[in-house]
Order: structure tokens, then sequence, then C-alpha cells
């Protein structure tokens, strides 16, 4: 099967499945770009230990029939298990969801109006069946509002959906979302917190916080007895940050809305952190379930020289033998291994062992390197795609 036939078929674009072929052979690329498809066996959230214990948290998920797995190693990390795959039915009128909207829909979702990009003569009532722009099924069910009403600066509830491509329990819609007993986070991001290794007393800078599913699972990891400062520079997101710091009780975290490529010009009186978190925008190739993908080769190389940036402030920053946790959410050796080469060899850092290891080693060619970094497959560890890696400032 020929690059441009796997481009076709798992509608990616062509230079991306030729890095991945070259990268990882034909054979792999196929069962990466598929396990991309699916969301994989379980959906993970974190249970808040900062509102209730953890046999609280998961006695009161088990009280309303949602099955819990406690993870081995990140006891914090409840698996839920992922029905599906179903047949949805093609019946009805059709509903195109921008996609974002039609992968929340893919595993369970309610179809919100500003994810429609179109739903020509649909009325409320009728029944639909949703795709994205490439006419893939996600899900059917019935229209809540006229078409007319659909689409981006809309609001409300476009389309109640009855069958999904998989199910996954709606969790923000339970009372144990809303008390912040939970909050939904990949396994892979969960343990970037353990490798950060928070202890109390710290001063730890989150560069790129919101909505805060890292910098809260640090203020739980040290129960709230570390500084958190977390920034953002977008005004919604570093709002949702702050509702998420509310709900959760994470009241150790400063949220501020700031570039924080900028965090030494910006505050030049800034207390040095002894630790700092950067997972900053990615290509987000390991991302799932992934119906489709528009990142170029292009666009990977543009966010390597962005993540540069958040490297040259932090170590600005940063105390003497301070740490950074970097990650990503994706595979290209751009966005990770060669990037931390760059910084390391530019910037005065060291790279150091992670000491909390449950991915595969990194793609260096050096095996000794590799074992300092760890990366996630969904091909092979069935979670979203990761990257983490470990720095020490030298003086």
């Amino acid at each position: 099967m020929n690059t441009p036939a796997i481009a076709s078929q798992y509608k990616y674009p062509l230079d991306i499945v030729e890095y991945f072929v070259a990268t990882y052979g034909e054979q792999r690329t196929l069962r990466l770009l598929s396990s991309l498809k699916s969301p994989g066996k379980h959906y993970t959230i974190r249970a808040n230990t900062l509102r209730a214990d953890l046999a609280t948290i998961i006695e009161r998920l088990e009280s309303r029939g949602i099955k819990v797995l406690q993870h081995r190693e990140v006891e914090e990390a409840l698996l839920i298990p992922v029905e599906g795959p179903f047949d949805v039915p093609r019946e009805g009128k059709r509903v195109i969801a921008d996609k974002y909207a039609a992968e929340s829909v893919m595993i369970g979702s309610h179809l919100y109006a500003p994810g429609v990009l179109k739903a020509e003569e649909v009325k409320k009532g009728d029944q639909v069946y949703i795709t994205d722009v490439f006419d893939q099924v996600v899900g059917f069910g019935v229209a809540e509002m006229d078409g007319s009403e659909m689409g981006a600066g809309r609001k409300g509830l476009a389309v109640r959906v009855e069958v999904a491509a998989y199910k996954v329990p709606s969790l923000r819609e339970l009372p144990e979302h809303a008390e912040g007993l939970i909050y939904e986070q990949s396994l892979p991001s969960m343990v970037v917190s353990r490798v950060l290794d928070p202890q109390p007393g710290d001063y730890i800078l989150d560069m790129c916080a919101a909505p805060g599913g890292k910098a809260t699972h640090i203020a739980q990891l040290t129960r709230n007895q570390a500084t958190v400062v977390a920034l953002d520079h977008s005004k919604a997101r570093i709002a949702k940050l702050r509702e998420n710091v509310v709900r959760l009780g994470a009241y150790s975290i400063r949220p501020i809305r700031s570039d924080s490529r900028y965090v030494y010009e910006d505050f030049p009186f800034f207390v040095k952190p002894n630790k700092i978190l950067i997972d900053p925008p990615c290509s987000a190739l390991g991302v799932r379930p992934k119906l489709y993908e528009t990142s170029t080769l292009k666009d990977v190389e543009a966010c390597a020289e962005y993540q540069k940036q958040f490297f040259r402030a932090a170590v600005k920053v940063l105390r003497s033998r301070g740490i950074i946790v970097y990650s990503t959410c994706t595979f290209t050796r751009h966005e990770n291994e060669q990037l931390i080469e760059q910084v390391v060899e530019e910037l005065g850092l060291e790279l150091v062992e992670q000491g909390f290891v449950l991915g595969s080693s990194g793609e260096y060619e050096d095996p000794v390197l590799s074992a300092k970094v760890q990366r996630f497959y969904p091909d092979v560890h069935d979670v979203t795609g990761y990257f983490i890696a470990k720095l020490k400032k030298k003086d």
C-alpha cells in the first residue's frame, strides 16, 4: 500500500504519512493510524483527592452504574471501559459537524449548535445522522432545533445523540463533576505531573497551564502545599482555568493571564521557580479519537520553533539546578527528541532520568539518551500519543 493510498484512506496530509512511514515503516504506520481512529479500550479520569478520598469517589461513580478500574501505578487514575464500536444508522437528514464536535459525538456526546457546519432543511424533531466533512458517520439522533438555528455563534443543544460510534458515560453531567470529585485527563498527562515530582514548599511555574489539568494535579499531589503560578495568554482559557481551580479546590494555584514567552520581561521581580512545566501547543498528532488530520510537516516545524521560545524564557527565570519537564501530545521528532537536543546544546540544560516511567523509550539513536525520555503510543499503550522529557539547569 503506497503512501498516497494511506493518506487517502486515513485522511491525513501526504507529507505526514510519508514521515510516519519513513520513521516507523508501513505496517506500523497503519497500526498507528488505525489506533488513532478509536478512543481506545478505556476512558481515563482523575479522582480529585482534594475533595474526597479515592474510595468515596469510586463508590459514588459505581453507585451510578459506572464501571471503574483503578490504575496500578497511578492510583488517582480511574479507567472507565469504552463500549463499541457500534453501527450508526445513516438515516434521516444529514448534519455536518466540525472536526472537534464530530470527534466528541463519536464517543457519545450530544452535538451543540456552535459545532454544526451544515444542516440543510433540518427541522426540530427530525431524525438526523451526524458526519464530519468527509462524510464519516459518527452519530444518530434527534434535532433539538431547526438547522437555521445551528452554526458558529449560536448556542444550545442542536442534536440529542441516541446512537454514537462509541459510548462513554456523560461525566460532565454528573454531580461528581460539578462537585469537583473528578477531572477528565489522559493517563500520560497525569504521568507528566508525577515526573515533575512536586513537593510541598516547591515554587512551580506552569507556562501553558489552561485549562488546568496538570496544574490542578500538581496541587492535588502536594495537598495545596506548593505554590503553582499558572500562566496562559488566552482570556477564555484562563477563565476556564480559574473555574477549574475553584471547582477542584486547587487553591495553591495562582492563575495569571500572560504570554509566558515573555515572563522575564513582564514580571521582572518574579520569584524564581525551582520547577517549570512546559506543555506547549503542538501538532497534537497523538490525540485520539481522530477522524482526520490537517496538520502538515510545515505546521510541525512551525510548532517546534514556537515551543523553543518557551524554553528560552524558562531558563531565564528558573533557579540554578532547577528542573524543567516538557511534554507534548504528538509523535514527531521535530517537536520532541530533536527539540530537546537543540535546547540542551543551546541553553545549558541537561537531560536527566525521569524517576517515574510507564511509557516506552524515546527515538534517539543513542539508547542511553532514549532511556531518559518516555513516549506513549496508542498502538502499544492504548492511550493518547505522548512525549515527556525532564531536564536540569546546569548552573
